[in-house]
């Protein structure tokens, strides 16, 4: 191996170790500032009385139902795109691609992409285009639940926060009208570096790569079965926040939430718990455990929530639904095993391979 052949390992080895050991590093950290203050034996003795797992196994397959109706959208990209694949085929594809992210957070979309394209022998950067989309989407409605739950649930997220140090900062910062003009200055200093630093190269890249995600978002626009695109995306949602809605109904103090008029009978509350825990999601870890969690338990927190029960809730939806991708993920390899034998599978080389083109 040449000097620089070796450098160039390094230098990809050096990559995949931030890639792969950050999030895991985040994910304990996360999980240790989780259980700091929490009474174990009271989280135990919650999980273990009192709690009604018929409704933990309702949301489990809610969250399968959740992944074929994302595998249906994709489906509507794909075909307008001219790629054609089995639609089970598309199924395994979004459940390995979960189950690979409990392990590798965000190999799990290099994947699914690689499996297609390799599948139906399509350009990558096509099946990446059609996925950015889908990953698009997604970012819209969770903007749009974000604006639905300040508007419903406001004022008992400005009363919890009034409590903390770090609440009243951000209260206060939120109705200072200097952060907003910064804000507002900040947003029109990068409009005129994007539309007058067209030469520079940070900017040259920028644009180039915000106009290869908006070519894959627009063939939303012009496919056949928008209004399908449209009703499948808030049908994937509905999913996600029913499944968590389903499992306030598994403990007792969840279900005195839903018991309540004025909480508009738990659906305020699980909105909140909802959106933020959506947020959390983008923090990479692995499956999401941690910053999910802590979303979770501060959401529940707003309204009345100990530590040791909302940690006892969350660690056991997230549970839930972990075990439901880990079988999924199984099953995704015995579907590869032996009803894609005709077909070429990635191997871990090509999925390193194409991570590095994204």
């Amino acid at each position: 191996m040449t000097g620089r052949n070796k450098k160039l390992s390094l230098r990809t080895a050096g990559v995949y170790a931030v890639k792969w050991l950050l999030p895991l590093a985040l994910t304990v950290l996360l999980v240790t500032y989780m259980f700091r203050k929490v009474d174990f034996r009271e989280m135990w003795h919650i999980m273990s009385h009192g709690v009604d797992y018929w409704w933990i196994l309702a949301a489990m397959g809610l969250s399968v139902l959740s992944h074929v109706l994302r595998a249906a959208r994709w489906r509507l990209q794909l075909r307008a795109l001219g790629i054609r694949p089995p639609f089970m085929a598309l199924c395994c594809s979004i459940f390995g691609t979960y189950a690979l992210n409990l392990i590798f957070p965000r190999l799990g979309e290099v994947w699914r992409c690689t499996y297609i394209a390799d599948r139906e022998h399509k350009p990558f950067t096509t099946v990446v285009g059609s996925m950015v989309a889908d990953r698009f989407a997604d970012m819209i409605l969770v903007v749009a639940l974000m604006l639905l739950c300040f508007l419903v649930a406001a004022p008992a997220i400005e009363a919890f926060l009034v409590k903390y140090p770090v609440g009243q900062g951000l209260v206060e910062a939120a109705h200072n009208p200097w952060l907003w003009t910064l804000l507002v200055g900040g947003a029109a200093a990068l409009w005129a570096l994007f539309t007058f630093g067209r030469s520079n190269r940070f900017v040259a890249r920028s644009r180039k790569w915000i106009a290869e995600m908006w070519s894959g978002f627009a063939v939303v626009t012009r496919m056949e079965g928008k209004w399908l695109f449209l009703f499948y995306s808030l049908a994937i949602w509905s999913c996600y926040y029913v499944q968590l809605y389903v499992a306030f109904f598994a403990f007792p103090f969840t279900r005195d939430l839903c018991a309540d008029p004025s909480l508009g009978f738990g659906l305020v509350p699980c909105l909140v718990a909802f959106v933020l825990s959506s947020i959390g999601m983008a923090v990479p870890s692995n499956g999401g455990l941690g910053p999910w969690n802590i979303a979770v338990m501060f959401g529940l927190a707003v309204y009345g929530v100990s530590d040791a029960q909302g940690t006892a809730f969350s660690m056991l939806q997230w549970s839930g639904q972990t075990v439901m991708l880990i079988l999924l993920g199984i099953y995704t390899m015995v579907y590869i095993t032996f009803y894609g034998k005709n077909k070429r599978t990635p191997t871990p080389e090509q999925l390193l391979r194409e991570e590095e083109k994204i």
